[in-house]
């Protein structure tokens, strides 16, 4: 049995729980997974010991194997278990795979951008609304774990004091409020941050009219990922969650149909409608939008099209910037090739903090609504892109050229490889780790 360890305010707990629940459903888990709460001797004793990083989730195979990282994770069922992929095929769906990769990409780094703001500037002290108390019994229930109510709520308080300062959040930022600035959010740039989900909001409000997940009627990767942010902070979290039921509710019922919990009116997979026959017996139905699959011919919806806009208009562009950055830091003179590098975090990982943050090497320049601004670079970020070079690898670059030429700013993506040069990264665990490219790093440094 796998053994997840995770939260329920955790945005790629909730990223794989869903995926695990729909394969477990669809019997392709083999013997099943449990969901394991995390507390602090947990990590303290088990995580860090065996992946070196705190970070949620992280998962225990049947083999003994360990996991830290949410598309590690999936990545690794999808090849153990292959009744029911995800994840399209890279020969007979390449638009799909790419499409699919995208948005994991999207949703995993720039939309926990505004994800984070949404759950962090209404737990604010004197905000109005404020949904700090419900914050802190949802953290209260890690730092709390198995004492009463009061008692949880006052452990997720001082714990939001003492790792965050959240009473000093708007004078001395801590924890969130400081990852914010780092990624690039500040008094500034945040009403682009907003507008920018906006539209990725009222995109798929348009789409979940017609279709019942991205693809057409059957969850991928990009369904998972893209739940990550939007259960854990939109609609959990309750202000945000409010508006979200307010004015998107077939989002909302496509966050309840992809969760697969407490989902009946949502129709999940694999459910069936019903009528009555002529005898009086039940006749069941697909449930699901475009007869339970993905679209035909590889068709990636055009409702989608303005979530890959900003994807290549804000994203990309701050990417190709990244890598610029990141092959000048490591043939510098403050990196050795091999040498540790910066987590997967929503602030400057400890040890970086000078090269993360203001003008720092670890920084680049990016532009969201028309605004210029500047924030870390973050070498999870370009791992991704290694993943998805490696994933496309063989993909009929004839199929996938039509698609990408509806958007102007991904006439550089096809060239994806030749970017990575010189950025290649380790992943080990939670850890990365510089790799030696022989095409783009002088021997002085090995």
């Amino acid at each position: 049995m796998y053994r997840l360890f995770s939260a329920e305010n955790s945005v790629f707990s909730a990223k794989v729980r869903a995926y695990l629940r729909f394969k477990h459903g669809q019997s392709d888990l083999g013997s099943g997974y449990e969901d394991i709460l995390v507390t602090p001797e947990l990590i303290a004793k088990l995580l860090i010991p065996r992946s070196g990083s705190p970070a949620l989730p992280q998962i225990e195979t049947p083999d003994g194997d360990w996991l830290q990282d949410s598309s590690e994770i999936i990545d690794h069922c999808e090849r153990s278990h292959r009744q029911i992929a995800v994840i399209p095929d890279a020969i007979e769906r390449p638009k799909q795979r790419l499409a699919s990769y995208l948005v994991e990409l999207l949703s995993d780094e720039w939309l926990i951008v505004p994800a984070c703001w949404e759950r962090w500037f209404f737990s604010e002290d004197g905000r109005e609304p404020s949904h700090r108390a419900f914050n802190e019994q949802q953290w209260g229930a890690i730092f709390g774990a198995g004492k009463d109510g009061l008692a949880r709520r006052a452990a997720g308080a001082k714990f939001f004091e003492s790792a965050f300062g959240i009473s000093e959040a708007k004078t001395q930022p801590r924890g969130p409020y400081a990852g914010l600035i780092h990624l690039g959010c500040t008094p500034a740039t945040q009403p682009a941050w907003q507008k920018s989900l906006q539209r990725i909001l009222q995109a798929l409000e348009i789409h979940f009219g017609q279709h019942d997940y991205l693809l057409g009627g059957r969850p991928s990767l990009a369904d998972y990922s893209l739940l990550g942010p939007l259960y854990a902070h939109f609609y959990r979290d309750p202000v945000p969650g409010f508006a979200l039921r307010c004015f998107y509710p077939l989002i909302c019922e496509w966050v309840e149909r992809t969760n697969a919990e407490g989902c009946l009116n949502a129709r999940r997979y694999g459910q069936k409608l019903y009528s009555v026959g002529s005898d009086g017996s039940l006749m069941g139905r697909e449930a699901m939008s475009d007869g339970g699959d993905w679209l035909a011919d590889d068709e990636v919806p055009e409702t989608l099209d303005p979530i890959f806009e900003i994807f290549f208009d804000e994203m990309w562009p701050f990417l190709c910037a990244s890598t610029d950055a990141f092959k000048a830091f490591l043939e510098g003179e403050d990196h050795k090739v091999g040498g540790e590098l910066p987590r997967k975090t929503f602030t400057a990982s400890p040890g970086f903090e000078h090269f993360q943050t203001g003008e720092g090497a670890l920084t680049a320049p990016f532009e969201i609504g028309g605004i210029q601004a500047r924030r870390m670079v973050v070498p999870n970020q370009i791992w991704m892109l290694q993943r998805i070079e490696g994933a496309m690898r063989g993909a009929p670059r004839q199929t996938l050229e039509p698609w990408l030429a509806r958007f102007p700013a991904a006439s550089e993506w096809l060239s994806l490889g030749d970017r990575l040069k010189g950025c290649a990264i380790r992943k080990q665990g939670g850890q990365f780790f510089s790799d030696f490219d022989p095409q783009a790093i002088s021997a002085s440094k090995t």
